[in-house]
């Protein structure tokens, strides 16, 4: 890896200012719903504990937007981080100020303090200098393990890092682009990506940046309906971005972007009632597309057989729902069954994440990133602030 890493580090006796992304969800009852991101950051926090360094902690959570909101608290996480280190992980009610200073001061080795949601601060997201300055000034070094934050220029991912001489990555991030780096960068072949999700407006520069690179493109879930646009086809009442039809007309000129033949219809895309299979160029006026279609699935299906390397990021359909659900499962299982026959195999996205959890096929994907932005960002081509804030070996 290009890129400082914490094994790189002398961290007997020093204190370590941890980003993380706790950014997890909470059901009614303030309850933890799935603590991933949590586990995903302890291999970083033990590996600081084993070598004498002490973990601070810090991490956003939602979207305060700069005030205090109870409900965005990081405390319930404390206690989920102290069952997973089987050790006192102490809270701080805040992550700047005197009584944090104090706090941190006083720690000693086998200590861990975890602090309050940083966007509890609006200069966390503008960046500012000096509340930069204020987090770096509790700690000896700075870890960045927060791959899902490092598309953001906020101050706790880029402006801290310039108060260290040696902002260094933690597992997690080495983990992250060793993945995405081995998949743009020299890929075992053929490289085939699966694009989905809602939105072209959100994935045209990742479907851009990858027809550059891959040997198939496969366009998947609500998109399809502004490519088939673009070629000429009705499409109902499918989701369309208008103004974004001369980009997909640019992809459509590209051997290598594969369309769905056939789509799941229904009159009520809300509910799941009324289905029925249809060529892409059959839509009925009265109908919206929702899924795609069983010629499509044996289609990918055939494709993800010789796969070396998958990237895929986005779902087929609307799999929340069981009707529209099938043409995500059945490319899910068609990604693991490529995974077990040797194929390395990257998904990214939260939505795609969910999907992965829901048909029970987490653990038989070679990586599930935790970040979803910052993966679409990376695979785009762009620079993301925070990696780039990391010190070169």
């Amino acid at each position: 890896m290009a890129k400082l890493s914490v094994k790189d580090l002398d961290l007997a006796g020093k204190r370590v200012f941890l980003r993380v992304d706790f950014n997890v969800p909470f059901d009614e009852n303030l309850n933890i719903g799935d603590d991933t991101r949590v586990r995903a950051a302890v291999p970083t926090i033990e590996y600081i504990i084993e070598k004498g360094g002490i973990p601070i902690i810090a991490s956003h959570l939602g979207r305060p937007k700069g005030k205090v909101d109870a409900k965005l608290s990081l405390e319930p996480v404390a206690h989920r981080l102290e069952m997973l280190l089987d050790r006192e992980v102490r809270f701080a009610r805040d992550c700047v100020g005197d009584e944090v200073k104090k706090l941190a001061a006083e720690l000693r080795p086998g200590d861990v303090l975890l602090l309050e949601n940083l966007r509890f601060h609006i200069e966390e997201t503008k960046n500012d200098e000096n509340f930069a300055r204020e987090l770096a000034s509790l700690a000896d070094l700075y870890v960045n393990d927060a791959f899902g934050a490092a598309h953001r220029a906020h101050a706790s991912v880029e402006g801290i890092t310039r108060n260290f001489a040696e902002p260094a990555a933690g597992f997690l991030m080495e983990k992250e682009l060793g993945y995405l780096d081995r998949a743009m960068a020299d890929p075992k072949r053929p490289l085939i990506a699966i694009i989905g999700g809602a939105k072209v407006s959100t994935k045209i520069g990742v479907i851009r940046n990858l027809l550059a690179t891959v040997d198939r493109l496969i366009i998947g879930g609500g998109m399809c309906f502004t490519f088939y646009k673009a070629k000429g086809f009705a499409i109902g009442k499918s989701l369309c971005e208008n103004d974004l039809l001369n980009e997909a007309q640019v992809a459509l000129d590209n051997p290598k972007l594969y369309l769905p033949v056939d789509v799941l219809v229904a009159k009520d895309a809300e509910t799941g009632g009324l289905t029925h299979t249809v060529a892409a160029d059959a839509i009925p006026d009265d109908m919206a597309g929702v899924d795609i279609g069983a010629k499509s699935v044996a289609n990918i299906i055939d494709f993800l057989k010789g796969a070396k390397t998958i990237v895929w990021n986005g779902p087929m359909g609307i799999f929340e729902i069981a009707a529209f659900a099938k043409g995500t499962e059945f490319v899910a299982k068609a990604v693991a069954a490529a995974t077990k026959a040797g194929a390395v195999s990257i998904v990214g996205g939260g939505d795609t994440i969910s999907a992965l959890k829901k048909f029970n096929l987490t653990d038989s994907v070679s990586h599930a990133s935790t970040g979803g932005g910052a993966s679409l960002e990376y695979l785009e081509g762009k620079e993301l602030p925070g990696i780039k804030a990391l010190k070169e070996k």
